[in-house]
């Protein structure tokens, strides 16, 4: 099967890859806006978005489309502005527990959607300002969503998971696989 991914991330390009998924790349080109405010709503309809406007292009072929969010209190970090909004997201995760959510929709040969999330809970370490500013001048986490990458120098932040590691990383592979192939 070779599907189009319509995401432009290398980290879901080397997960599809590891699961042995032909694939396509067609970044969706969309204003990602969306009413809705609970995270996993949110993921779910900018999923929805990406993987409708690639379809109209790829009509009759296999379409995923995948966003994640960090989140914590119910309010979704996106990436820091500046080094300083990196610092102030990076010590407020410190030591606390926060929800990593990602949405994919799989718009079939027929334009049949089927759209999910997961949710991955992540536990950080209690973080010393020296090592937080240690890792921001790596600059690994200024385009990343919460300020951290899980599969970079990020990890070493990070005290454990409860769930999907790969959701964490940006696409929830076991699941994604289970439902491209029937499973």
């Amino acid at each position: 099967m070779n599907i189009v991914l319509a995401s432009g991330s290398p980290r879901r390009r080397e997960l599809l890859t590891q699961a042995g998924i032909e694939y396509t790349v067609d970044p969706a080109d969309i204003e990602e806006v969306t009413t809705e405010t609970l995270p996993a709503k949110v993921v779910e309809d900018l999923s929805r978005q990406k993987a409708l406007a690639v379809w109209k292009k790829h009509q009759g072929k296999k379409v995923l489309a995948a966003d994640t969010v960090v989140a914590f209190d119910d309010k979704i970090l996106g990436k820091p502005a500046d080094e300083e909004d990196a610092f102030r997201m990076l010590t407020e995760l410190s030591g606390r527990i926060h929800q990593v959510y990602t949405g994919v929709t799989i718009v079939d040969e027929a334009g049949n959607i089927n759209t999910f999330s997961e949710c991955t809970e992540v536990t950080m370490y209690d973080n010393s300002e020296e090592s937080i500013r240690a890792y921001i001048a790596s600059k690994e986490p200024m385009d990343k969503a919460g300020a951290y990458g899980i599969q970079g120098l990020g990890a070493v932040l990070v005290e454990k998971i409860n769930g999907d590691y790969n959701n964490v990383v940006g696409l929830p592979l076991a699941r994604v696989y289970r439902v491209l192939y029937n499973e």
